[in-house]
């Protein structure tokens, strides 16, 4: 390998392994924050996940307060178990197809850009495609589902 080339291609296992746990914790707090707004712990959201249901019912969201609960779980717990790595691709993708639904319905009115007025689903996209990537790679090795579960041939 040639210089160039070991400094833009080259990794190591363990790299990855960082990389993967890095990432998967910053966007699991971030989805934890998420559905603690939707519980009334933010005060973008005081009225918690009744008045995340009155927001899905004004876009005509059918069983807006059975939604917000799903979704309100789904970001919080959700958001707890997949910062632990603890059924990271069940979680997942349980994440992806939440994002991908706030993208295509609370967050499509300003187009792409988050700094449109209103705001774009440029977030809730990239969150989308970011939680569908742990969906296919899994949590990596520093995380509990891979402490807890891997055998000699999942290791290797």
């Amino acid at each position: 390998m040639s210089v160039l080339e070991t400094i833009l291609l080259a990794h190591s296992d363990w790299m990855l392994q960082l990389a993967l746990f890095v990432v998967r914790v910053a966007l699991g707090c971030c989805i934890i924050i998420h559905g603690l707004g939707k519980l009334g712990f933010h005060p973008t959201n005081p009225g918690g996940v009744k008045a995340f249901s009155g927001w899905l019912a004004s876009m005509n969201i059918p069983y807006p307060l059975l939604n917000a609960w799903i979704a309100t779980i789904i970001e919080f717990g959700g958001g707890i178990l997949f910062t632990l790595g603890l059924g990271t691709r069940f979680v997942a993708f349980a994440l992806t197809v939440n994002m991908f639904i706030a993208a295509s319905t609370g967050h499509k009115g300003g187009g792409y850009l988050i700094l449109n007025n209103p705001p774009g689903a440029e977030y809730a996209i990239n969150l989308t495609v970011l939680f569908g990537m742990f969906v296919i790679l899994g949590p990596g090795a520093l995380s509990l589902d891979y402490l807890l579960f891997a055998s000699g041939a999942a290791q290797g």
